[in-house]
């Protein structure tokens, strides 16, 4: 049943079950930003006898390829809805594909050499992030389709982002426990891969229950008198299915008209141009960190069981710092107390250098330290970027909020996809000796030195250079209550008495 207008998000309440169903999306997208990050890499060097150059190549242009496909899959999202009247469908093809193309990434044949070994993977993953992408797109577009009520949305996104929590932890953990338990290293990663994409699966599949139905009474969106659109709906040359020639060039259009949308917001925002320039930096700080986990624990800690305890260390930490940030922030303002998770994770991880003389259990105290930072550096961010999109809409009159957001997707994906890159680079300069699975070899000591330096000292150089772009952010607290109070002015003279 309806609650408001044909084809509009409902005004009622969400119910639990709605709630359930696209929070369980957050499994398969917080899993999937973990698990490839923290073992990819080392599964290419260390199972398939891939360089450590051509590893960071391919797990960057994987990530790359997402960063491009991700304008063009909305578009096709938005298209799917105008005709259709849902998103589902992507969102099916995106749940099904996924665990397919995941398992088959680490189920590389021993037998087979390391380039093909690297085609193989690079062949895979590109198809997960493309299904990945599939699914993703819609997903975040659906909650303004899921309901009008701000409050309502707020609380929707909420319960995403606890179970986004909980993924991020259970797969960072778990992915490398799983691995262990097979007893052979090429049927651990395999298993791995299977029970992890049948876990990212099931919980996209959930939620494509979730993408709201076409209503059985809306007119179909292919029925208006020039079959080219429903009733009211503008002439899409794209959508005549006429002409294959002019089709393909409406859709170039499009979709170059997306990229020009982005790149207008990135020109007319400076607060925006700040923010993400930050954003991006500790994307990057912490992508570098995540991708040489592995290796820190194998050649540092000795113990490749020792992962699950650096991961644990430093996300169970954020899961209860984070409503403590926004506490702070509150009291100081959001830009201060992000500048603040800023020092303390720079500080945190540039004392885990000492571990290059003094490795040791130690070290899972500072990890801690910076678990309790990143919780800043990820909910405080997220919390500003509203104030600039609200500051645009103040400044040049029109909301694009869709904008700023397919930018800042963009902005995240990049960071991560050049922190495994940089990681790979240190690797193959500091003399680092790839393996293949049951093969034992002894790292020299220049490339022990290099994993701790891209564990400790370059994660944190990078998020003090943030601080550079982030003193360059100039929104604050009063100049958004100023611009909301300018814009609501009017309507309380009009409609509502002076108050004394």
């Amino acid at each position: 049943m309806s609650n408001g207008a044909p084809g509009s998000p409902p005004t009622a309440a969400l119910s639990r079950r709605t709630l359930a169903r696209y929070a369980a999306g957050s499994i398969g997208t917080g899993g999937f930003a973990t698990l490839p990050g923290l073992v990819l890499t080392y599964y290419l060097t260390n199972s398939l006898g891939v360089t450590a150059l051509l590893a960071g190549i391919i797990v960057t242009v994987a990530k790359i390829w997402d960063v491009l496909i991700d304008p063009v899959i909305g578009a096709i999202s938005d298209r799917e809805l105008r005709l259709r009247g849902s998103r589902r469908r992507l969102m099916l093809a995106g749940a099904v594909l996924l665990p397919i193309c995941f398992a088959l990434t680490f189920a590389v044949p021993p037998s087979v050499g390391p380039w093909a070994a690297a085609a193989w993977v690079l062949v895979s993953f590109v198809a997960t992030a493309t299904a990945f992408s599939l699914f993703q797109v819609p997903f975040v577009a659906l909650p303004a389709e899921l309901t009008q009520r701000y409050d309502e949305r707020t609380r929707l996104l909420t319960w995403s982002v606890v179970v986004l929590t909980f993924s991020i932890l259970l797969f960072g953990a778990g992915g490398p426990m799983l691995r262990g338990l097979a007893g052979d290293e090429t049927a651990g990663y395999l298993l791995m891969g299977v029970v992890a994409g049948i876990t990212l699966g099931a919980g996209m599949l959930v939620a494509t229950t979730a993408a709201r139905r076409a209503p059985t009474d809306a007119p179909a969106a292919t029925t208006g008198p020039d079959g080219e659109g429903g009733p009211g709906e503008p002439h899409d040359p794209a959508d005549t299915g006429r002409d294959p020639v002019d089709t393909g060039r409406a859709t170039g259009t499009r979709v170059r008209a997306h990229f020009a949308a982005a790149l207008r917001t990135l020109r007319a925002s400076q607060p925006f141009r700040a923010l993400l320039s930050t954003y991006l930096l500790q994307a990057l700080a912490t992508a570098t960190m995540l991708a040489c986990a592995q290796f820190y624990a194998t050649w540092v800690l000795h113990s490749e069981d020792a992962i699950t305890l650096l991961f644990v260390a430093l996300i169970a930490p954020a899961l209860l710092a984070a409503p403590a940030w926004g506490a702070l922030a509150r009291r100081i303002g959001k830009e201060r107390g992000f500048a603040i998770a800023t020092v303390l994770f720079g500080a945190a991880t540039l004392s885990i250098l000492a571990s290059l003389w003094a490795p040791g259990d130690w070290i899972y105290l500072p990890v801690a330290a910076a678990g309790i930072a990143y919780a800043g550096m990820q909910s405080l961010p997220m919390a500003m970027l509203p104030d600039v999109i609200s500051h645009d809409a103040a400044s040049h009159g029109d909301g694009r909020a869709g904008a700023f957001a397919g930018v800042w997707s963009a902005g995240e994906t990049t960071g991560f996809a050049f922190g495994a890159g940089i990681q790979s680079l240190v690797l193959a300069a500091t003399g680092y000796v790839e393996s293949v699975a049951g093969q034992a070899v002894a790292q020299p000591g220049s490339a022990v030195a290099g994993i701790v330096v891209t564990f400790s000292a370059l994660p944190a150089l990078l998020v003090l250079a943030s601080l550079l772009t982030l003193r360059r952010y100039r929104l604050r607290k009063g100049t958004i209550d100023a611009e909301q109070g300018i814009a609501t002015r009017p309507a309380r003279d009009v409609d509502a008495p002076a108050s004394a």
